[in-house]
């Protein structure tokens, strides 16, 4: 691990956060790196693009009709804001299934005005308002397909699950995947973040050659709807909507729990893989927009539009500017 993120107040370094990031191509080759690139951590719902690849290649989404706007909120950790919700909906309308079947959990959007707007109305919050909602209709969409049992398809020995998993292990052809639970119940992927990197590249990898025809032309429609619909993606003030947005669909962006960042770089055929060890994402995002920087894919204009996620303001209860969160790290360009 190494010193990725430092907190200041005056001149002082309040806090730091360490961490690993490794940028690989589309054959897993290491680009360049700071930290641990080999270490092992769980995908968390950065992986979210990945499992929504079978709901494309089985044929499900065609059966269903599903739209664009319905495959990108497949691949979000959305904020349970109305447009989130009914695109969720709208996925079980096609599927002929009510909230009922998500097993995926109920928690408040994390979009407050949202949130408190179902609380005006003295109604509570459904399970279409949980982030993993729109993953778990996917699910739900390829039970429908196989005529698999949809009511313990959390299961790791449930068929569905068994084909993510499979899934997982081919497109990063690893077999050294550790599996977990996941905060919605789903089975979750463990291994190193230059696997997880060279998964992010095969997903912007313009010519494909390291996939079979139907996953490369699956990965090209992931991407085409989440540049689209960025803010189906996760939504209003976050961040990856806004990473999306300000790059105009140079980059696709997957957030993930415990200080897990993972992004491509489109039609370059480079992935980004970033853990910050404390779990914190305040640091990931830093780290996100540095490490752009330093592979000089960002415009001036671009990186002027990102500089207040780039280098954070620290405030203090009168709103005066009394520190920064900023990245401190140098990437290692030394091929390997």
């Amino acid at each position: 691990m190494e010193r990725l993120v430092e907190v200041t107040r005056g001149p002082l370094v309040e806090s730091a956060h360490r961490g690993s990031i490794a940028v690989a191509d589309a054959s897993g080759r290491l680009l360049a790196w700071a930290g641990d690139p080999d270490m092992i951590t769980y995908y968390r719902s950065s992986a979210k693009p990945i499992q929504a690849l079978p709901v494309l290649t089985s044929g499900a989404a065609a059966k269903f009709g599903l739209s664009e706007q319905e495959l990108a909120v497949i691949c979000a950790s959305h904020s349970g804001e109305e447009e989130h919700v009914q695109a969720v909906s709208g996925i079980l309308a096609k599927l002929g299934l009510s909230q009922d079947y998500l097993l995926c959990g109920v928690h408040p959007p994390f979009h407050k005005l949202s949130a408190q707007q179902i609380w005006r109305q003295g109604e509570e919050p459904g399970a279409v308002h949980c982030n993993c909602s729109g993953k778990h209709s996917g699910m739900l969409a390829l039970c429908r397909y196989y005529g698999w049992p949809l009511d313990n398809y959390l299961d790791l020995s449930h068929p569905l699950q068994q084909m993510l998993l499979e899934t997982i292990k081919s497109y990063h052809e690893t077999e050294d995947v550790a599996v977990g639970v996941d905060g919605c119940g789903v089975p979750v992927y463990g291994m190193s973040l230059i696997d997880m990197a060279k998964g992010y590249a095969r997903l912007v990898d313009p010519d494909g050659k390291f996939l079979p025809v139907p996953l490369a032309e699956a990965s090209k429609q992931v991407v085409k709807a989440m540049t689209k619909y960025p803010k189906l993606v996760a939504g209003t003030g976050r961040f990856d909507t806004i990473l999306m947005e300000e790059t105009g669909g140079k980059v696709v962006a997957k957030t993930g729990a415990e200080g897990v960042e993972c992004f491509g770089l489109v039609g370059r055929g480079i992935g980004v893989a970033i853990k910050i060890e404390d779990g914190n994402n305040r640091a990931a995002e830093p780290a996100a927009i540095e490490v752009l920087r330093q592979v000089k894919l960002l415009s001036e204009a671009e990186l002027q539009a990102l500089a207040h996620i780039h280098k954070v303001a620290v405030k203090n209860h009168r709103r005066e500017t009394v520190g920064e969160i900023k990245p401190v790290f140098r990437l290692n360009f030394d091929y390997r």
